[in-house]
């Protein structure tokens, strides 16, 4: 005879000896994970994991946020859960033990949404206006094309799969496929570039500064697809709601947002170039940088229908040109945002969005690899061929390719924006596949075809200031550090 009790025991009778179990049988949880201190042992176990696998995946050159999202994947139901009855971190409801039980609705979003927040600020105030606006032509077309023909390819690989939610019936869902493809991660390449002493070459400038320009051009593009998205999934409305449902006002929206956060943002900086000299180095600057970013987000995705991450990452920009506070507030968000709610984001992601046993097929398999292959074609193809309409050579036109078609963090942060409006789960696979054989590649192809002209320096760009100091900036920034990127010449 079993008899549940409260807090999750159960007391038994064998062969006349009373015997106390630690588990619910009933619902086949240990602890609750939605607790307060349950959740600091949910946090406890990811970080502690995240961490290690972390270390583990930098030791072997690939990015860290890979070891964070498959610790995510070893320690939720993924794997062990659905396929060998036991997660150290599980779901409440579920047909499998766990260590430690969560809601579907759970605080790990909440900490998951902060480290995207605090992911795209620190990339917002890292970027310099300055630069981007000397960054020339080409650059701006590369990050053009890279961001075009990956997009365009996406959404024809996509078509033909209807039986996976895409297809012309779901129309959205491809057009988010393609985005995902655009996004570029300037930090793998920008590692490579200077171990092989070509980061302040006329060439390896040009692909920076397209790097930077692209994750700009895709995180507009997202915000027009996601707005698009709600607005199309949206019943029958009326008023201002209608409006924002149309896709011409959902553009008008955004160009508002833009208008709008654009026009407050001169007098943000203004007060803090005079907050900065009232109180230069002080705590002040990053709890009020937070605020703005915090409220940035919450005004583009709650009054303008535009994604949360493009209000971040505005702030972010609005504040980097406060330039001394714009570095110390991203130092200091930084030792928040990589010490707990990032790899929090990362793991989340291998936790809650990614099961091999729920929508996963050969069909699934197959669109992965495809859109993945296609995906890297894209950059090679897209940023080549501008590159060489600028009067590169063919073997610089396919490292300027190559060195855009790495990806990282912002395809994450993509696919989670994606999935909120709509995109299955399941395409985070995708992703992750994307991440890995991309890290993988283009430090090895870069080698190869620099290697293949190592007599034939190529030109550098206008000395070492302007660009190579934006350069040295970016190689510089904690954030390349964080990632798990190596950057020590060899």
């Amino acid at each position: 005879m079993i008899t549940v009790l409260p807090f999750g025991y159960a007391r038994g009778k064998a062969n006349g000896n009373s015997v106390a179990f630690l588990f619910h049988f009933k619902e086949k949880v240990m602890f609750e994970g939605n607790s307060a201190l349950g959740f600091c042992m949910v946090l406890a176990i990811i970080l502690l994991t995240t961490k290690f696998l972390g270390l583990v995946f930098r030791k072997i050159g690939l990015p860290q946020v890979l070891g964070y999202i498959i610790a995510g994947i070893i320690i939720g139901p993924a794997i062990f859960g659905d396929f060998c009855g036991f997660s150290l971190i599980g779901f409440e409801g579920k047909d499998y033990w766990c260590f430690l039980a969560l809601p579907e609705d759970n605080a790990l979003s909440i900490f998951s949404k902060i480290g995207v927040l605090f992911l795209m600020f620190s990339t917002g105030l890292e970027t310099n206006l300055k630069e981007l606006k000397s960054a020339g032509l080409a650059s701006t077309l590369i990050a053009c094309a890279g961001v075009a023909v990956p997009m365009l390819f996406g959404i024809l690989i996509a078509l033909p799969f209807s039986e996976l939610g895409l297809g012309v019936t779901n129309i959205y869902n491809c057009v988010f496929i393609g985005a995902i493809l655009t996004a570029t991660s300037v930090a793998i390449t920008v590692s490579v570039l200077k171990e092989l002493g070509k980061i302040n070459s006329k060439l390896g400038t040009t692909i920076v500064s397209a790097a930077i320009i692209d994750d700009v051009i895709g995180i507009v593009v997202l915000s027009v697809v996601t707005g698009m998205a709600k607005g199309g999934a949206t019943g029958d409305l009326t008023g201002f709601a209608w409006f924002k449902a149309q896709w011409w006002g959902t553009l008008i929206m955004i160009v508002a947002f833009f208008v709008v956060g654009i026009g407050l943002g001169f007098g943000i900086s203004k007060l803090f170039r005079w907050l900065e000299k009232k109180w230069p180095n002080t705590h002040r600057l990053p709890v009020f940088s937070i605020v703005v970013c915090f409220f940035y987000a919450w005004l583009a995705e709650e009054v303008f229908g535009v994604a949360d991450i493009t209000g971040a990452f505005l702030a972010g920009i609005i504040l980097s040109t406060a330039h001394h506070s714009s570095e110390y507030t991203d130092k200091k968000v930084e030792v928040n945002t990589y010490t707990i709610f990032a790899p929090v984001f990362f793991a989340n992601i291998g936790i809650s969005s990614i099961s091999f046993s729920e929508g996963m097929s050969g069909w699934l398999f197959l669109f992965a690899v495809l859109a993945v292959l296609l995906g890297l074609i894209g950059k090679i193809v897209g940023c080549g061929a501008v590159a060489k309409c600028f009067k590169y050579s063919w073997r610089e036109s396919t490292i300027a390719g190559v060195g855009m078609m790495a990806r990282g963090e912002v395809a994450l942060i993509v696919t989670g924006k994606a999935m909120e409006a709509g995109l299955p789960k399941e395409f985070m696979l995708m992703t992750v596949l994307l991440i890995l054989v991309s890290s993988i590649l283009t430090p090895i192809l870069l080698k190869v075809l620099y290697g293949k002209g190592k007599d034939k320096e190529l030109p550098p760009s206008d000395g070492d200031g302007a660009n190579g100091a934006f350069v040295e900036e970016i190689v510089d920034s904690p954030a390349v550090e964080n990632l798990g990127i190596n950057t020590s010449d060899k």
